[in-house]
């Protein structure tokens, strides 16, 4: 699936990923290739990201650490959306 991160200042990642893992505000949820559409409030948390290449975020606000083939990093909250494999993932 594809992802986007974007943050009210610019695009921070566009690239394709294995999988998504968000907080989201009724409880933390992932999603994988070919998830049903889906659109979901974010709060405080952490986010996890499953790929096979380097999650490399084009901001310094956002402390990304890699765990093997998961790469995390923390938010406060946003609005995630999965719709025809591409994840959206707006944040602050």
């Amino acid at each position: 699936m594809h992802l986007e991160i974007i943050s009210p200042e610019a695009v921070l990642l566009s690239q394709n990923v294995l999988s998504v893992g968000v907080p989201g505000t009724a409880g933390s949820f992932q999603v994988l290739n070919n998830h049903a559409p889906i659109v979901s409030t974010l709060e405080k948390g952490v986010v996890k990201i499953a790929s096979d290449q380097p999650v490399v975020l084009s901001s310094n606000q956002f402390h990304v650490e890699n765990q093997g083939n998961y790469w995390t990093f923390e938010i406060n909250s946003g609005v995630f959306e999965m719709r025809n494999n591409k994840a959206i993932l707006l944040i602050e």
